[in-house]
């Protein structure tokens, strides 16, 4: 099924190919774009929990750079099926538009930790940019690892970190630029 695309199989075909009828694959699953996703509240629980078990003397950026590293490792027989799945999701445009709702789960359990970490509400702006900027971390590391056979997922979400991290404390930066700067 799968060298015909996404968009071509459908729900009766996945239901018939695991030996299900089509009401019980709905008992699992909402849709077909959400059988990809597997049961992620579960796995944003454990998220959750993650970030919640960091010590308090540990910096924010640093407990959700391990909070993701964490959500992000799998066993090594997992990672041929995860890394065709992840292609899928960053690649169908179908799944694209679905995905948003997803990361938008994902970056509420870093908004909320963040949130409790600065003092203030979930939807202000610190929790958000953070929230927004790992989802974008992420994603940069999936992306370039989906394409890369022997790429090291772990070792692109690092590398994606470090180098936020260089250039958000760039020590010249000290604010907007002024508009006469701009002319």
């Amino acid at each position: 099924m799968i060298e015909r695309g996404f968009a071509a199989v459908t729900v009766d075909d996945i239901a018939a190919a695991a030996g299900i009828g089509r009401r019980t694959f709905f008992r699992y699953f909402p849709s077909k774009n959400d059988l990809l996703w597997g049961d992620f509240d579960a796995l944003l629980e454990v998220f959750r929990s993650d970030l919640d078990a960091a010590p308090e003397s540990m910096g924010i950026v640093q407990a959700v750079h391990a909070g993701v590293r964490r959500f992000n490792e799998l066993p090594d027989t997992e990672r041929e099926r995860h890394r065709h799945r992840m292609r899928l999701l960053l690649e169908e445009p179908e799944l694209i538009q679905h995905s948003s709702v997803r990361y938008a789960a994902w970056r509420g359990v870093i908004a909320e930790f963040v949130a409790r970490r600065v003092g203030a509400v979930e939807e202000s702006v610190v929790p958000q940019a953070v929230s927004w900027a790992c989802l974008g971390i992420s994603l940069s590391a999936y992306r370039q690892w989906v394409h890369e056979v022997d790429g090291d997922l772990l070792a692109a979400i690092d590398e994606s970190f470090r180098g936020l991290r260089a250039v958000f404390s760039d020590a010249s930066w000290e604010g907007p630029p002024h508009a006469e700067a701009d002319r």
